[in-house]
């Protein structure tokens, strides 16, 4: 079954796919831990790798925004949706802060 994807958006990576899949993996694994009242330190630790692990797609999922959908608009010289685009970012942005 093929995937719809919304105006804008392009088929997913394959190796972003299996990154959330490992992330997903990696947050089972915590919250067995947690169940099992293990050692704070050591969930702390593996929340930090899961948290590195997201920070790491987040980049990816980044650029590939900026060298497609930014790159695109700006090379299709559409204005309009170079704007548009520097916009989403700029709001993506400042809800990080």
């Amino acid at each position: 079954m093929a995937a719809q994807h919304k105006h804008g958006a392009h088929p997913p990576k394959a190796g972003t796919v299996s990154r959330l899949t490992r992330i997903e993996g990696q947050v089972r694994g915590v919250t067995r831990m947690v169940e099992e009242g293990r050692y704070c330190i050591d969930i702390l630790t593996q929340l930090k790798a899961v948290r590195a692990a997201l920070t790491k797609v987040e980049s990816a999922i980044l650029k590939d925004h900026l060298g497609h959908c930014i790159e695109g608009a700006i090379v299709a010289g559409n204005v309009n949706e170079q704007r548009k685009k520097a916009a989403e970012l700029v709001a993506l942005l400042e809800r990080a802060r």
